[in-house]
């Protein structure tokens, strides 16, 4: 690792220029590249920084709880170490080889972590706070709203965007480019391993398996024309007559789905990490809470509405011309 450039490294973190957000690329990214080679000189593992970036980003979420600036300021700066430690431990794994299954689930679990504080900070904040304009005290009434911002939105919103974002890179750098994965393979590979004991693989499969079932229930066309395209796939492995045509005409399907998923990609950055968290440390530091799972509501959830409509839109169109 340490026999290439900075530059060298940095460049090849990033899986591709369509789905990497600018914030991503000229902050987070060379934070995260400039602490994974300190660790690795260190011997410090992927999974150790994980670990470490849980236990920031959940003290930070805990910090929100308190209305002063000092306190707000130190749960901001938390929650944007633990972010790096987010980039650095993937780049770590990935630029030395030490990916592993307790990685993933680790990694997948990180940002759960942080925002279930994030959101019961935030409840605990608004408990005795009056609400505008009526000016009774929030109490329930900010729980249902976290609640709501937290289960409803946040984590469908992330969930999809994250499955786009893979679906963008399988058409554009095929199966090895990306983390495609369907329930159906995660449940056959789940099914093999041993029920004698528990195992982290079998515990990240078990979860892992839920999570690739919601995505593909959120995305019915989707499926349809995967599966169609998958079909279409397997028949020019045969040779055939009309073999190179067939060929010809998926390497359009590629194209097509890509020029019509790329307007999308900045719409799952939008949806994943960096907008809802300059959204928090913006409403907590002027000290409206509230306001942020607000915006969950109001603001992320019409873009998660719309994203998820026009690739819908798209695939449907394509299942056309298979």
């Amino acid at each position: 690792m340490m026999q290439k450039s900075y530059r060298q490294l940095l460049h090849e973190s990033f899986k591709s220029n369509d789905t990497e957000e600018w914030l991503d690329i000229w902050f987070t990214r060379p934070i995260g590249l400039a602490i994974a080679m300190v660790c690795d000189r260190l011997g410090i593992t992927p999974n150790a920084i994980t670990l470490a970036g849980i236990a920031i980003g959940a003290l930070g979420g805990w910090m929100f709880r308190y209305s002063d600036l000092t306190s707000n300021i130190i749960a901001v700066v938390l929650l944007m170490t633990a972010n790096f430690c987010d980039s650095a431990d993937g780049q770590l794994a990935r630029l030395t080889n030490q990916k592993s299954v307790l990685g993933r689930l680790l990694d997948g679990f990180a940002s759960d972590v942080w925002f279930f504080f994030v959101y019961t900070s935030i409840v605990y904040r608004l408990w005795w706070e009056p609400m505008p304009l009526v000016g009774i005290p929030w109490q329930w009434w900010g729980f249902l709203l976290c609640a709501v911002a937290g289960f409803g939105c946040h984590a469908t919103q992330c969930a999809l965007a994250d499955y786009y974002r893979n679906i963008h890179l399988y058409f554009l750098k095929g199966a090895e480019g990306s983390e495609l994965d369907s329930y159906e393979s995660e449940q056959r590979l789940y099914d093999t391993l041993s029920r004698q004991g528990w195992s982290f693989e079998r515990l990240y499969h078990l979860f892992y398996k839920g999570y690739c079932k919601k995505q593909e229930r959120l995305t019915p066309r989707f499926q349809s024309f995967f599966k169609a395209y998958k079909r279409a796939h397997l028949s020019t492995l045969i040779a055939t007559p009309h073999s190179q045509r067939e060929n010809s005409q998926l390497s359009t399907l590629n194209s097509q789905i890509l020029s019509g998923s790329r307007p999308l990609m900045p719409l799952t950055n939008i949806l994943t990490h960096n907008t809802r968290a300059c959204a928090l440390f913006f409403a907590a530091l002027i000290n409206i809470p509230w306001l942020y799972p607000l915006f969950e509501i109001v603001v992320l959830h019409p873009l998660y509405r719309y994203m998820r409509h026009r690739h819908e839109q798209l695939c449907e169109t394509l299942i056309t011309k298979i």
